[in-house]
């Protein structure tokens, strides 16, 4: 009796289809990392006269960054990971690393929405308006430093096997960027906070979307902060792909 075994590329998009599914019946998570930015940008249209409407933008983009990397899809792999999801997906023709590249482009995608949504909050709300290439390289920025975010929710389900585990210590790693990438960043907590905030993932990412959204501006400290965040992800991945299990066994 002959066995018809399905090709990879035709389980890959059966694949990529049950996610998209799955992330919209999650959808109140992506709305929550789509209102994160939104809710900033909007509450810091007073600050534009003081930093500038490049730093508002790429302060906002990188805390949707921050929340969809971490809230969104370290959280989810933790739970289908401890429901046994992956386990029964590892049946199938298909190898490991492309159930992780469908679960990514889910995410990649999610940046690029939460990046337009941003692009239009702040040209219709906030009035802040850029060139055809500064919102080209902010694109392109943002799913630079979206991997950065990606990787280390990597590390983290990686390093932590507990769902709930995973959900506290996304949840404290979240709020400790924003703390010093929002206040830090600002000066509020003093010069040497900032220059720690200024050098941090979120720090990094921050400068190189703010190079992105005023390409002529792009100076060697921009260049500096984008090899540092690809230096974070460099890290972060191979951490989170070295420790991780398929299992919670």
């Amino acid at each position: 009796m002959e066995i018809n075994i399905p090709k990879s590329s035709t389980v890959f998009s059966s694949l990529l289809r049950a996610d998209f599914t799955t992330q919209w019946r999650n959808r109140r998570s992506a709305v929550l990392a789509l209102l994160v930015p939104i809710i900033i940008l909007i509450s810091w249209k007073g600050v534009i006269k003081l930093f500038g409407g490049a730093f508002v933008l790429s302060s906002a983009i990188a805390l949707g960054l921050v929340a969809i990397g971490l809230m969104g899809y370290s959280n989810s792999v933790a739970r289908d990971r401890d429901k046994g999801i992956f386990q029964r997906l590892r049946v199938a023709p298909i190898p490991g690393w492309a159930i992780m590249i469908s679960r990514l482009t889910v995410q990649l995608t999610m940046i690029l929405l939460v990046t337009l949504c941003v692009f239009i909050t702040g040209y219709y709300v906030d009035g802040i308006h850029l060139s055809a290439v500064g919102y080209l390289l902010t694109v392109i920025s943002a799913l630079v430093g979206g991997a950065v975010y990606l990787s280390l929710g990597q590390m983290i389900v990686g390093l932590i096997k507990n769902p709930e585990t995973v959900n506290s210590t996304s949840r404290l790693v979240y709020f400790a960027f924003i703390i010093t990438g929002m206040l830090g960043g600002l000066g509020v907590l003093g010069d040497q906070a900032k220059e720690i905030a200024k050098w941090s993932p979120y720090g990094t990412v921050q400068t190189m979307l703010a190079g992105s959204l005023q390409p002529d501006l792009w100076h060697n400290e921009t260049t500096m902060a984008l090899l540092v965040t690809l230096g974070y992800t460099l890290i972060f991945a191979f951490m989170g792909i070295k420790k991780f299990k398929w299992n919670t066994r």
